[in-house]
């Protein structure tokens, strides 16, 4: 079924993605695999210490993503934003359906839903979709 709208929360272990319209809602939980990663490598190793970008979770999440014509991404930290890029280099027909990308804490799905649909609802009433 495809749904109008679809929010994501995403760390760099989890995402829920939950796509709705008005009266109907789909919650899909992508895990990353392996579990628990270390982001940062002890000192003394060569490069940025930072993990690699795990192309495989964000095509996951991009799947799970469907067919929503309009998508939020939210999040605490840089997953969210890493998740844009990827978007954007790898899935550039997803990327220009994300209509916005906001920093949220760890809500539960009905509190993640709740805020989508407000947001949404502003975002289309000033489109003038309203």
């Amino acid at each position: 079924m495809s749904y109008s709208h679809a929010v994501v929360w995403i760390d760099h272990q989890h995402a829920t993605v939950i796509d709705f319209t008005f009266d109907d809602q789909h919650v899909v939980a992508v895990e990353r695999e392996g579990g628990q990663r270390k982001l940062h490598r002890k000192s003394g190793f060569p490069g940025s210490g930072k993990a690699a970008t795990d192309h495989h979770f964000y095509d996951e999440v991009a799947t799970a993503l469907g067919n929503a014509s309009e998508v939020l991404i939210v999040g605490p930290g840089n997953a969210k934003v890493e998740l844009h890029h990827d978007l954007q280099v790898r899935h550039a027909a997803l990327a220009k359906r994300v209509v916005g990308v906001e920093s949220v804490d760890h809500p539960s799905d009905g509190a993640l839903l709740a805020h989508a649909r407000k947001y949404f609802k502003r975002y289309d009433a000033l489109r003038g979709d309203a």
